[in-house]
């Protein structure tokens, strides 16, 4: 089985480059040294959007990415992505991994510990928590859980955590020192004009203050 890899956890969104396809953003993140991707595409619905995402986690899988699909299993299954990321509105999280089977990943959105075991029983392999901070990547209705919360979530969770929603540079230490195993990074890759020293400066902040989990 596929395990994710610790610190950045970078989201290819759609919205966050327009100008860009999924696909280019696929490669200029991976020729930055990244480990671990979510390709999300909202804006694309149908067969553009499936074409972008196949497209992209092609160009991930090829420079040895781990590549995740938001929301949709049958374009995680076609595309032969490493796994899939789901929400509430989406499959459950049980029909997803019997879907997948236990060799891929599977992420769930969850807000609290309780729901880290849900999942974990479900037979996810990680959760995503948040959201942390506000975002403007995606409405998120659920509250800000705030650092101290965070922490105390995680230490309750049987699952790797993923920390979501507006996290960046100036603040992946601080979420680090929760003890969550990645941080989930969107607009903010994309901040200050240089993607590669963003990225490198990103997973830096991670490990200075990554605390490894008992």
């Amino acid at each position: 089985m596929l395990t994710l890899p610790r610190g950045l956890y970078a989201v290819l969104d759609d919205g966050c480059r327009p100008d860009l396809s999924l696909a280019e953003q696929a490669r200029l993140l991976a020729a930055a040294g990244l480990r671990v991707a979510q390709v999300r595409c909202k804006r694309s619905p149908g067969r553009a959007g499936w074409e972008a995402v196949r497209d992209a986690v092609r160009v991930l899988r090829d420079a040895g990415v781990v590549a995740l699909v938001n929301d949709r299993v049958d374009w995680a299954l076609l595309s032969r992505a490493d796994g899939v990321h789901v929400g509430d509105d989406d499959l459950p999280p049980r029909e997803v991994r019997r879907l997948l089977g236990p060799d891929r990943l599977v992420g769930v959105t969850v807000r609290n510990a309780a729901g880290a075991r849900e999942a974990a029983a479900a037979g996810a392999s990680y959760v995503g928590l948040g959201p942390v901070f506000a975002t403007r990547t995606k409405e998120v209705l659920a509250p800000v859980l705030g650092l101290e919360r965070l922490g105390a979530e995680v230490r309750g969770s049987p699952l790797p955590v993923v920390a979501i929603g507006g996290i960046g540079l100036a603040s992946v230490t601080e979420v680090a020192r929760t003890g969550v195993h990645g941080v989930a990074v969107a607009s903010d890759l994309w901040a200050g004009g240089d993607l590669p020293a963003r990225v490198q400066a990103l997973q830096r902040g991670f490990l200075l203050g990554e605390t490894p989990r008992p």
